[in-house]
């Protein structure tokens, strides 16, 4: 890299996996949007959608090596670029420029989902000088112990929460279900019983898998998914967001973002992120008292609903793609030092 706006950026579009579908498609476009960078996008799990992407020869091929953090270099197979960012679970070797690896999911470091090999891949990729990317100082804490790394091999830059149209007179109770179904099956009776009490309807925004298991209950529960997120936000007048604490809560801070007054569970990841514009609670009897209040009071919900509307500004596509501009030059410098 010649200068400042030489800075040529590989980004694959297919990772980030949090709680509100993937948002690199956000990321990239708010990066394009700075005009500091040339930027090549790229797929390492699924086929290019449009001219815009570039095209990786013999993907298939490689790919379940790249799960491994093995494989050919991917920056031989790309156009030229000074540094490559993934953040889904390919992780696949560079030889010239550094790799940016964003750990925006925990669970596969967690001890049921170990068989993935998550952890000795990173662990493989930090050994040959990649810098591992967490999305808060809570999951950066986890990381770090889990990997057995020093402070200076991770970085926290949050991802980018896309921006929500505001929701205005919504009259559901949109409960987003991230890695708890069994907590969240055992809650939806009483759940049920608030919405009918109030008039309101009970959705679901979770992953397929357990869309499935939700159905099957038999309950009364409007089922949506991911990709369908941002429909169920313009119709919510609260969010309850259960989540098991392994991933960024994106869905919580678009909802906070969309203007509605949002509950979450006071895991450490959330208590860093949404403390003060969220209502945190401590179990399901508090998550039930506090959501009768914030769905009647309305001094409590104009108040929640200012706080979020600041909260959310910290999390913004732009001030994702600021902080990541700033990481890719620290780290082509120190490469190329």
């Amino acid at each position: 890299m010649s200068d400042q706006s030489a800075l040529r950026v590989a980004l694959d579009l297919d990772g980030s996996l949090e709680s509100l579908d993937n948002t690199m498609d956000d990321l990239a476009d708010a990066l394009g949007a700075t005009g500091e960078l040339t930027l090549v996008r790229f797929r390492s799990a699924s086929s290019p959608r449009s001219s815009k992407e570039a095209r990786v020869p013999l993907r298939r091929i490689w790919s379940p090596l790249w799960r491994r953090g093995l494989g050919p270099p991917i920056d031989k197979r790309l156009p030229a670029v000074d540094v490559v960012h993934v953040a889904g679970l390919v992780t696949p070797p560079t030889s010239s420029v550094p790799l940016i690896i964003s750990v925006d999911d925990l669970r596969p470091l967690r001890g049921e989902t170990r068989a993935y090999q998550r952890i000795q891949q990173l662990r493989r990729c930090v050994q040959r000088g990649a810098i591992l990317v967490a999305s808060s100082r809570a999951a950066s804490h986890e990381v770090q112990s889990v990997l057995s790394l020093h402070r200076n091999q991770i970085v926290v830059v949050p991802p980018a929460v896309p921006y929500v149209e505001p929701t205005v007179d919504g009259i559901d109770l949109v409960v987003n279900v991230t890695g708890l179904n069994k907590p969240f099956l055992e809650l939806a009776p009483e759940l049920l019983a608030f919405t009918q009490r109030v008039g309101a309807q009970l959705v679901a925004v979770t992953s397929t898998s357990v869309g499935q298991r939700i159905r099957s209950s038999g309950l009364p529960i409007r089922v949506v998914a991911r990709r369908d997120a941002r429909a169920a936000l313009a119709k919510a007048r609260v969010v309850l967001h259960m989540s098991d604490g392994a991933r960024f809560p994106s869905f919580a801070i678009a909802s906070l973002s969309a203007g509605v007054p949002t509950l979450a569970r006071a895991t450490s990841i959330n208590r860093e992120l949404l403390s003060g514009a969220a209502t945190l609670v401590a179990d399901d009897a508090e998550a039930l008292a506090a959501l009768d209040e914030v769905w009647i009071s309305e001094a409590r919900r104009s108040i929640m609903v200012a706080a979020g509307h600041a909260r959310a500004v910290d999390y913004e596509p732009a001030t994702a793609a600021r902080a990541y501009v700033d990481l890719y030059r620290d780290v082509v410098r120190g490469w190329s030092a």
